[in-house]
This record gives C-alpha cells, structure tokens and sequence, in this order.
C-alpha cells in the first residue's frame, strides 16, 4: 500500500509578505525552515485566524468604542457546533486571538486616517518569487495641498508573546513597498506612518521605517535568492511528497 502523503509541493516559487518578513528577521538556519515550509505544504490542515481577523478588521473600520462587537463574536465561535476536534481548535483559537485583543485594544495607537476596506490584494513578484498579501484594512489621508496619502494594516497574533520588533518592521516596509509597487490607487503615495503591523497581541502599532524604501530593495534580493536555490530545496525529514 503506499504511504499517504504528507506534504504537497509548489513547483515555482512563493511566499506571503508574513512570511517574508520572517525570513528578513530570521538567522540562516531560520531562512532554511522558512523557505522549506513555503515549497512543501504540509497537507494536514493548519489552525488560521481568518475569522478572527475578518472581526477585528471589521472593529476597527467602524470605529465604535465598544467591545460587543468583539466579545459577542469571540463567544459566537465559542459557541459554535463544531463536526470536528480540529474544527474545535479552529474556532476555540479564533475566539481567543478576539478575547486577547480585547483586553490589548486601549493600547491601539492608529494613525491620524480615514480607515477603508482592504480591496483586492494581488500578489506581486519579486525577483521571480510570487508574494502575496494579506491586507486587513488601508488607510488614506489627505494632505493640506489635497495630495492623497495611503497606507495598509496587517495583522499579527501569536499566543503568549509579543512580536518582535524587527520582524515587524520589515513586514511593515513590505506593506509600503507592496503598495507603492502595486498602485492601489491613481495618484497616491504610500507613507511610512500609514504603513503598519499591529500586534494583535499586545497592540502595539508599528509603523514602516524610513528606510523601508531600501528594505524593500533589499526583500527584492532575497527574493532572487530565493528563486534560485527553491530547486535545491529538500523536503522535511520524513516527508512523503
């Protein structure tokens, strides 16, 4: 009988911006796990925080005070039937990644903008890689010479710890030149203040730098190396592709 496959492999090249923001941060061996992940998927299903992220977008675009929004939907999925353990998990997670930004939103620090639905999020290229990005909501102000400002929020949770600083600064020098790159919008700029990752863990805004311009550049090479060693890249340990 054979074996029943555990991983699925993607033949040319791709990442997120999440994840390529965690190769930037990471050490060699870091870049090694986090490239082999991308090329070869696990087929087993993943915990993801969709839901949970759709809820605390929705939150922060209506810009109501409240938290029933919040508390009503993390116990919606608590509450929820669930046909499996692991759609228990899925859904117990979402419910908790909502409850911890409960207790974290009074220090959400949200720049000075008009909050917009995030819109199609296309993946770009990079050097021959393919990146994608998970956008939650934009951002877009007007200047006083009535120029247009733009910018983008991503989320991220992980339980128990903050994220690191510079992991968060190059996925937020991502978003500005994701932006900058893809030209959401005739006539607009990106800018650095507008361009964040918000911990969902602990709150905390953090802006794009001011070098997220030759961070980018930087991301764009990374790229290229990755493209070229995605052939060579073996599978996990015991892997059945």
């Amino acid at each position: 009988m054979q074996p029943q496959k555990t991983h699925r492999e993607i033949k040319t090249p791709q990442i997120s911006g999440r994840y390529l923001a965690d190769f930037m941060a990471a050490s060699e061996r870091g870049k090694r796990t986090i490239t082999q992940r991308c090329k070869y998927q696990a087929i087993a299903r993943v915990i993801q925080h969709d839901e949970a992220k759709i809820t605390i977008a929705k939150f922060i675009r209506d810009g109501n005070p409240d938290l029933a929004p919040l508390i009503d939907g993390a116990q919606r999925l608590r509450d929820r039937i669930a046909d499996s353990d692991f759609d228990r998990d899925l859904f117990d997670h979402n419910a908790e990644y909502i409850t911890r930004f409960t207790k974290v939103v009074d220090a959400v620090q949200l720049p000075d903008a008009e909050i917009i639905v995030p819109g199609r999020c296309p993946a770009i290229e990079l050097s021959g890689v393919k990146v994608t990005a998970d956008i939650q909501f934009r951002f877009r102000r007007l200047t006083r010479t009535n120029k247009v400002r733009m910018g983008a929020a991503m989320l991220r949770y992980a339980k128990g710890k903050a994220l690191p600083e510079p992991v968060a600064d190059w996925q937020s020098a991502f978003i500005f030149g994701y932006l900058a790159r893809t030209n959401v919008e005739e006539g607009a700029t990106p800018e650095y203040k507008l361009c964040i990752t918000l911990d969902a863990y602990t709150g905390t805004c953090h802006p794009a730098p001011t070098n997220s311009a030759s961070r980018f550049e930087n991301m764009d090479a990374a790229c290229a190396s990755i493209a070229e060693r995605w052939p060579n890249i073996p599978p996990p340990p015991g892997a059945v592709i």
